[in-house]
């Protein structure tokens, strides 16, 4: 018979995170680019495809660029998130399942 038993802590030592706001609402996306993307989790970029396709059939005046991130979803990519604020008007960032 055990007369001790040690429990562990699931939550563990989190890192302070600083809250940020979010971007601001564009009044409409007629005639504006969005980009999608692709983080490179598990199937996000099917589901990216369909967003894609529905824009295409609901929306026609939105471009959509599905855009992969250069590396795993882990790693920052300062390239393509210059690229959204160069040649887009907005990003959705997707990850799957």
């Amino acid at each position: 018979m055990i007369d001790k038993l040690n429990v562990l802590n699931p939550v563990g030592c989190p890192p302070k995170i600083t809250a940020r706001p979010l971007a601001p609402r564009l009044s409409s996306l007629q005639g504006k680019t969005l980009y999608l993307v692709d983080c490179r989790f598990d199937d996000s970029d099917v589901f990216l495809k369909q967003m894609q396709q529905w824009f295409v059939e609901h929306m026609p005046s939105v471009r959509t660029v599905v855009k992969p991130i250069s590396s795993v979803y882990l790693k920052d990519d300062p390239a393509t998130w210059e690229e959204i604020k160069t040649h887009g008007h907005a990003a959705v960032v997707g990850v799957g399942h």
